[in-house]
């Protein structure tokens, strides 16, 4: 019997828009995300600088319906070493007006902190998020990169006055085979506060197609200048036995490495819609096609257990350790 499949498309991502994606290709990308039905389309006021927002803005204009995309994006980094993020309300506020500015757009259908400042009281950086909503320029609001705490924090925060507060609706947050790392405490509080799993790079940054397995092909990001560093970590012998489980899996399955990796991580509970950023149109329809794929119950397992993370105490009771 197969695991039951929430059966949500993957969205895309416009990580890459702007600086490694021209327009060209990045049209050709949301034209065959919106004619397979795909809705969410992720972006961030930091993704090439802007030029990420603005492109897509230009295509939402003359090639996809605004009223077809769930439009999702990102305010809180700043290009500043000694302080990364910024949630003051004033920061976070003109963020969010410069990005739809770019957008073309009078709102955006999510809004994601992009990250914590430890330097801003919560409570300041979350009523951006109240104010965000009550206006109209956002519908929803969710937060990224939180951990546990920081994620249980605020959305107890914000459920603490229900009708004055945005409820936190989702967290952003990487998640794949290779990183499995938000199962210790930021997916329990998810599922215990209502609020839905966006999982970024489910396949690995790449890795868990199994490209890298013999070489770093010169087209990939691997090679490429920006990302290389990015995909580097995934490159070690733990990622590489992984990577070989899928490998096999997708041998049995007469499938690819890609759709095991992806439909391993739509499948995991509290998961809405993994956040796919494909390099080119052909690679994204390879993503969208794993709808129709649902992994074995023993595939599954076998993909957990050479996956599991090491999670002892407090996570497991203190009398079995």
């Amino acid at each position: 019997m197969a695991r039951k499949c929430i059966r949500d498309s993957p969205g895309d991502s416009t990580l890459t828009w702007g600086r490694d994606t021209d327009e060209h290709n990045a049209a050709e990308q949301l034209k065959v995300f919106w004619e397979a039905g795909g809705t969410l389309v992720d972006t961030a006021d930091v993704y090439g600088d802007g030029e990420a927002e603005y492109l897509l803005g230009r295509l939402m204009d003359g090639l996809v319906p605004r009223r077809d995309l769930v439009i999702s994006t990102k305010a809180g980094s700043v290009p500043d070493p000694d302080r990364r993020f910024d949630g003051s309300r004033g920061h976070l506020l003109a963020a969010l007006d410069d990005s739809l500015a770019r957008l073309g757009t009078d709102h955006v259908d999510l809004w994601h902190l992009h990250a914590f400042d430890p330097h801003t009281p919560l409570e300041e950086t979350l009523q951006a998020l109240d104010l965000a909503v009550s206006s109209g320029r956002a519908r929803y609001a969710g937060v990224s990169n939180f951990c546990g705490w920081q994620l249980a924090k605020a959305a107890t925060w914000q459920l603490a006055a229900p009708g004055v507060r945005t409820r936190i609706a989702s967290t952003q947050m990487e998640y794949s085979l290779l990183q499995r790392g938000v199962e210790r405490e930021v997916l329990p509080a998810a599922l215990d506060l209502g609020v839905g799993l966006l999982p970024s790079s489910p396949l690995g940054r790449g890795v868990l197609t199994g490209k890298y397995r013999n070489a770093t092909p010169s087209d990939s990001r691997g090679a490429s200048e920006h990302l290389a560093p990015f995909v580097a970590p995934y490159l070690d012998e733990t990622a590489s036995s992984i990577v070989d489980a899928v490998q096999t899996a997708a041998d049995g399955l007469a499938t690819t490495p890609l759709q095991v990796a992806l439909a391993w991580v739509r499948d995991r509970p509290g998961v809405a819609a993994p956040i796919v950023g494909a390099r080119n149109a052909q690679q994204l329809a390879a993503a969208l096609s794993v709808e129709t794929l649902s992994l074995p119950d023993e595939i599954c397992r076998a993909l957990d257990d050479v996956s599991a993370p090491v999670h002892r105490y407090p996570d497991h009771d203190w009398s079995t350790l």
